[in-house]
């Protein structure tokens, strides 16, 4: 992937439209739903904040173990005091945009594409990202007896979440970097790409009707306990080797009418992630046992060791990374082009940051003015 550069414009979908219900991050678990495990008792002599609860959402996701572990361990309900958690979990993107557009949830950790789509799709009027939450977690895995090499690829079937998710825009971007032609919408072309559901996708790959995955964590790691091969890291072809998998998102609504709740959700994910690079053990002990309460089945050893090896927890939002995703959804033709400016802000993130001794993050030049 070509280094990160400034994007002014994205473009949105024109011979797909549909889209917007197709751009999902990759999920693990149960249906959208309102039981997230443990929550922290709130004190009754707890202070309140502007609102009295706040609607938060998030996946069954390793790759959303900030939200995961923030909710289990206390860590985020400590900062808003009286101010109460109520959490829904979501497999799709496309469904927690809805959640967030209609008011069924305030805060939400997500994706880049579903971040990028909900942004345009509403005219840059529904959301903004205000913090980064997690960076790589993403995996080409293959069939070892039948691709052997990178250049293997061509003539396979390659199974990717959804089209037009963000891990299909990266796999579709790569294919065009070999000087291979793929359609973007029928996935047809000199590499297969297959759309295939993360929960279904380990028993296809069993089956022999894909010969490999371009898939988030943990969903790549159960592959490879399968006895599929990792074939490329995806944050080996980015700058730093650091690129955004997940961010947090809020209702533009939320954030004016209460700004200190939203404060208090990114002090409480930046202490999170403090907490999970410092106890990495126990954070991820902690996640799995979060996945557990959600799916009422925790992730073994040997599937959750490694993925959680390749994720980084991280509150830059990678803002350049993400032009670069756009860009790439571009390439492919999947969207067509549309002004991306304000889709960040920064700002509470940047002055929760300094009250912690944190040096400030950059938006790429898409931040509100």
């Amino acid at each position: 992937m070509s280094a990160a550069r400034p994007l002014t414009t994205l473009r949105t979908v024109a011979v797909i439209a549909a889209l917007p219900l197709l751009l999902t991050a990759c999920g693990y678990g149960a249906e959208s739903s309102d039981d997230s495990g443990k929550q922290a008792e709130v004190a009754a002599d707890a202070k309140k904040l502007s609102a009295d609860t706040v609607k938060i959402g998030y996946f069954p996701n390793l790759t959303h173990a900030t939200a995961l572990v923030g909710v289990q361990e206390g860590l985020l309900q400590k900062e808003l005091g009286g101010t109460k958690i109520k959490p829904s979990t979501f497999n799709a993107g496309p469904s927690e945009i809805e959640a967030l557009n209609s008011g069924s949830i305030d805060i939400g950790w997500i994706g880049p594409s579903p971040s990028i789509n909900g942004y345009t799709k509403a005219q840059g009027k529904n959301l903004r990202i205000i913090s980064g939450s997690a960076s790589g977690g993403v995996k080409l895995v293959v069939n070892p007896k039948k691709i052997k090499s990178l250049k293997d690829v061509k003539g396979k079937k390659i199974a990717t979440p959804q089209l037009g998710n963000t891990q299909d825009v990266a796999l579709l971007n790569w294919i065009s970097e070999q000087g291979w032609k793929v359609d973007a919408e029928s996935g047809k072309g000199d590499v297969s790409v297959v759309r295939t559901d993360n929960k279904i996708t380990p028993d296809a790959y069993k089956s022999g009707s894909i010969d490999g995955a371009w898939v988030p964590e943990p969903t790549a790691s159960k592959l490879v306990a399968d006895g599929a091969k990792v074939l490329l890291d995806e944050s080996d072809l980015w700058p730093d080797k650091k690129f955004v998998i997940t961010n947090i998102i809020v209702s533009q609504s939320f954030l004016k009418e209460h700004p200190d709740v939203v404060e208090a959700v990114l002090r409480g994910s930046v202490k999170t992630n403090e907490w999970i690079n410092a106890n990495p053990d126990q954070a991820k002990a902690s996640a799995n046992k979060a996945l557990e309460s959600l799916s009422g089945k925790a992730l073994p050893a040997k599937v959750l060791d490694p993925a959680w090896k390749s994720i980084a927890f991280l509150d830059d939002p990678l803002a350049a990374t993400l032009d670069t995703q756009a860009e790439h959804s571009v390439a492919s033709g999947l969207l067509d082009e549309t002004d991306l400016k304000g889709i960040y802000d920064l700002r509470p993130l940047n002055k929760v940051l300094k009250a912690e001794g944190k040096d400030a993050v950059d938006d790429a030049g898409l931040g509100v003015k």
